[in-house]
């Protein structure tokens, strides 16, 4: 793969376009995506502040910020859609080209929106029964107004997946006329549907093989599923529904808001200049500055693939400088991209703490010194690669380090205002998600003016809610399948399969770790969270293992996923960031695959470095 054969999965991090003649029409979606992650922010700081000052508060201010979510949620993935970046797995459209590429990505979109159909109906249907229910959000406001986002939200993906299903009128009149039909049948005709199940699903995983976006797969599977047990659909989006408004998940776009403020403004330039003063005349200096600042803001974006696109050019030249390998150089940045998924605020860990309901805080506390190891040993690995030459040295400079600290301290300060906020009993991790996205706004803004008022602003929340809504999508319709898992009582089948064949609570670890590192080269984490942890918890908990030690070794697995050759995300961001070909690519990751494979050995097998800080319960 070349630098100019950027695939849709690499779209996911690409700017919003609003050059087009519809530009006003997509500038009015931005900006309402835009609105509604602002009120998130605000809503939460200013019932601290009436708290604190007046000791009242805003009635159903919790509801209202839940609710956002679900705007965010819903809409998001409509922007992600109009510019053809809902998240998928597969790369085969890289190795296509002319007509199979097209009729590949025909098939793709064409089977994604049969899917967006039905998930569309039985929005309709759940939020008919809603409607006859009568319950209020906020005094006067009928719940059922809100829930009317989930049927437009997907008929807006709808419409645009079979609008990017082809660049011409004769593919894309051919794949809505395919869609109509096959919905029409599916929902009309008499089909045996437990004779069906198995092709059908077979039809959704090669439509995602074949570049197919994953909530279709997993939405797809899930509908598939229920239709063969004549369940109805419409749980589907009541499932999304629950899981979008839990009342800790606003602190995921929260932190991502913050994240991406900082990687937008010149922030990271900054931190860079910190980290090369403090440490440049070490020789463990550039690899600090590389494993430091590519931690810190994936810690913050929740999204590696952003931390190689907004750092990697301003990393290689430093590394490359040092006296590193071209491929050392670039294997360091891709594997450094993927640490901050262990360490706190990241999106993971609170999506983890949410599905098994552990509190936040403690899985905060149990994944600092895993993550610290992780970030250790590649940090050790990089120190060994870099070159003997010494013209990179730099003298240490009292005077420029102080500089370099004065003009960073804002940004410094960053981790200290939501850890400080969320372990000193100020505020709930919403509220201290919130505080710190505007404290990020405020610096980027008014401190250094790295952003405009008009025109960067909407841009970047444009695109953190395009990011955010896409995973919220994703889990959603992964929730529906979890679901249907837990009703068929797979956990308890699995339970009852593996205290039967394994008996050594070590082993069970090892093969957990071979089944999890599996999962995570063919689903991203936020799926495989939603549908594995409520699998898997269960047999830990049968094997006497702490929810937050398995929490620990299941992200520090994906992590590793991370890096899969040839399927790992980070490999084909970074591929297409620094314009290498795939087997140079794998060729580069794969000492720092081993590097982080030990780690993740570590913490499977000395608990202690998840369970030390938290304490026990």
């Amino acid at each position: 793969m070349t630098a100019g054969a950027a695939p849709e999965a690499l779209a996911a991090h690409a700017p919003i376009a609003d050059s087009a003649p519809r530009a006003w029409p997509h500038r009015f979606e931005n900006a309402i995506v835009a609105l509604a992650l602002a009120a998130m922010v605000l809503l939460p700081v200013t019932e601290i502040v009436l708290r604190a000052v007046f000791a009242v508060g805003i009635p159903g201010v919790q509801a209202l910020t839940q609710h956002l979510v679900l705007a965010v949620g819903m809409l998001g993935p409509a922007l992600a859609a109009r510019e053809g970046r809902l998240l998928t797995i597969s790369t085969v459209q890289l190795f296509l080209s002319g007509a199979a590429r097209i009729g590949a990505h025909a098939i793709a979109n064409g089977v994604a929106a049969v899917v967006t159909v039905f998930l569309c109906v039985a929005a309709v249907q759940y939020v008919q029964s809603e409607r006859g229910a009568g319950d209020e959000l906020v005094s006067g406001l009928p719940t059922w107004w809100v829930e009317l986002l989930l049927p437009v939200g997907f008929a807006l993906i709808l419409a645009r997946l079979v609008w990017r299903a082809g660049e011409r009128w004769p593919v894309r009149i051919a794949v809505l006329l395919a869609v109509v039909a096959a919905a029409l049948v599916l929902g009309l005709a008499p089909l045996p549907a437990a004779k069906l199940t198995w092709p059908l699903l077979a039809i959704v995983a090669i439509a995602t093989a074949l570049g197919g976006p994953v909530f279709a797969l997993l939405g797809g599977a899930a509908m598939v599923l229920f239709w063969g047990e004549d369940l109805p659909i419409a749980s589907l989006p009541l499932d999304h529904y629950r899981l979008v408004v839990n009342p800790s998940l606003p602190a995921v776009p929260l932190f991502t808001l913050a994240g991406y403020l900082l990687a937008e403004s010149r922030a990271p330039a900054r931190l860079i200049r910190v980290f090369r003063t403090v440490f440049g005349g070490f020789r463990a200096g550039p690899a600090l500055v590389t494993v430091f600042a590519c931690a810190f803001f994936t810690a913050f974006t929740g999204a590696s693939g952003v931390t190689i696109l907004a750092l990697g050019g301003l990393l290689l030249p430093l590394l490359i400088g040092a006296h590193y390998r071209e491929r050392s150089a670039v294997g360091l940045i891709t594997s450094a991209g993927s640490l901050g998924v262990l360490l706190p605020p990241s999106l993971p860990l609170i999506l983890y703490a949410v599905v098994a309901k552990v509190p936040l805080d403690r899985m905060f506390l149990a994944a600092v010194l895993p993550g610290l190891l992780m970030a250790t040993l590649l940090l050790a690995w990089g120190i060994r690669q870099r070159g003997r030459g010494t013209d990179a040295e730099r003298r240490f400079d009292a005077r420029e380090v102080r500089a370099a600290l004065w003009d960073a301290k804002w940004e410094l300060a960053t981790p200290l205002v939501a850890i400080g906020m969320l372990f000193g009993g100020v505020a709930t991790p919403v509220e201290a998600a919130a505080v710190t996205a505007l404290y990020t706004f405020i610096v980027t803004m008014v401190v250094h003016r790295d952003l405009t008022l008009t025109r960067d602003v909407p841009r970047v929340f444009a695109e953190c809610g395009l990011l955010v809504g896409g995973i919220l999508l994703i889990l959603g319709v992964a929730l529906g399948l979890t679901n249907y898992l837990v009703d068929a009582q797979v956990p308890d089948h699995v339970t009852d399969w593996v205290k039967g064949n394994i008996e050594s609570r070590w082993a069970f670890l090892l093969a957990l770790n071979a089944c999890l590192l599996a999962i995570g080269c063919v689903m991203d984490v936020f799926s495989a969270t939603i549908v594995m942890v409520p699998l898997i918890v269960p047999v830990g908990v049968a094997f006497g293992i702490d929810p937050l030690h398995l929490g620990v070794m299941f992200l520090a697995n994906m992590e590793l996923g991370f890096l899969t050759p040839l399927v790992g995300m980070n490999v084909i961001f970074a591929a297409y960031r620094f314009g290498k070909p795939m087997p140079e690519m794998v060729r580069a990751v794969l000492p720092t695959f081993g590097v982080l494979l030990i780690g993740v050995l570590l913490i499977t097998y000395l608990p202690w470095l998840t369970s030390w800080l938290p304490g026990t319960p």
